[in-house]
């Protein structure tokens, strides 16, 4: 493979032309600014309608990696900027089913929890991961969502799970997880009839946090919430979202223990003590050094 990277298949968003393209990527596209050094820019632009397959999970196997290190950023934006032929927005149109097409059983089985651990790694980064939907979000583009912990829908964005319409199901997060999001009966209603909502309905029932007119007011926003994690400690946030998760679905004492051992993580690293000691500047604004992301 050529070191030299091939030039973008599309146009950055304006806010991005500055951005900085992380070169160990080939089939998906991950970005940084100088003055966002802690947040990440991943943008989904492969295939025809940016469909996942092999290559794809290979790169996101990659970045979990990546991303469950002391050196990974404190904030991962997720977007898309492809369109279809016809001009239609594209976030993630869904899985790449045509390339199992000579695949026996045994081979989709493993495919399938192969994307369904990726995808659940994901979700565990130990960072603030927003993801701005700006188009078709059908089957793995509606679970994608699964992974982020803030969600911005444009106005053009449409959800749908039509994994039964074709003798299958959800099944990379969108049938054991989705519900914890969106409740069971609007999980039910998704996968089984197939239907397709828009922004202002996926805002109502929780699928998305907030409603954007289009992807530059996304970014905007997504921009103004990194630049407030940044100030943060890393291994205060990551303790916070691995306290928060782990409590899911767990009884009231596993709860409070598990919120217990992440406070106690922050007092064991330092960072309460660095923040004690620089009080006064975070009372000020501003942000003390915080040491590195103890995970």
């Amino acid at each position: 493979m050529s070191d030299v990277l091939p030039e973008l298949p599309f146009t950055l968003p304006s806010m991005l032309q500055e951005a900085t393209r992380i070169e160990s990527y080939r089939s998906l596209y991950l970005f940084y600014l100088e003055q966002f050094p802690q947040t990440w820019f991943l943008i989904f632009h492969h295939g025809k309608a940016n469909e996942v397959g092999q290559d794809v999970l290979n790169e996101l196997e990659q970045l979990n990696t990546e991303l469950a290190g002391p050196n990974s950023p404190q904030c991962l934006i997720s977007l898309s900027v492809r369109k279809s032929r016809s001009g239609k927005d594209i976030f993630i149109a869904g899985a790449n089913v045509t390339e199992r097409s000579d695949w026996d059983n045994e081979r989709v089985k493993a495919h399938v929890r192969r994307q369904r651990k990726i995808l659940q790694d994901l979700r565990h980064a130990p960072l603030f991961h927003i993801c701005l939907i700006n188009g078709l979000a059908l089957g793995w583009g509606t679970e994608f969502l699964i992974t982020a912990d803030y969600k911005l829908a444009c106005d053009q964005a449409a959800f749908a799970l039509p994994e039964t319409g074709l003798g299958i199901l959800p099944g990379a997060g969108g049938t054991s997880e989705l519900a914890t999001l969106i409740g069971p009966a609007h999980t039910l209603r998704l996968g089984m009839t197939g239907e397709q909502i828009k922004a202002d309905e996926a805002l109502r029932i929780g699928l998305v946090q907030e409603r954007c007119t289009d992807i530059d007011e996304a970014l905007a926003r997504a921009l103004i919430l990194a630049r407030l994690v940044s100030k943060k400690s890393p291994t205060a946030c990551a303790a916070f979202k691995r306290g928060l998760l782990g409590s899911l679905g767990q009884d009231l004492s596993t709860r409070t223990e598990g919120e217990a051992l992440a406070y106690e993580k922050c007092v064991s690293s330092g960072e309460a003590a660095i923040g004690r000691r620089d009080f006064h500047l975070i009372k000020t604004g501003q942000s003390p050094q915080w040491g590195p992301k103890q995970v």
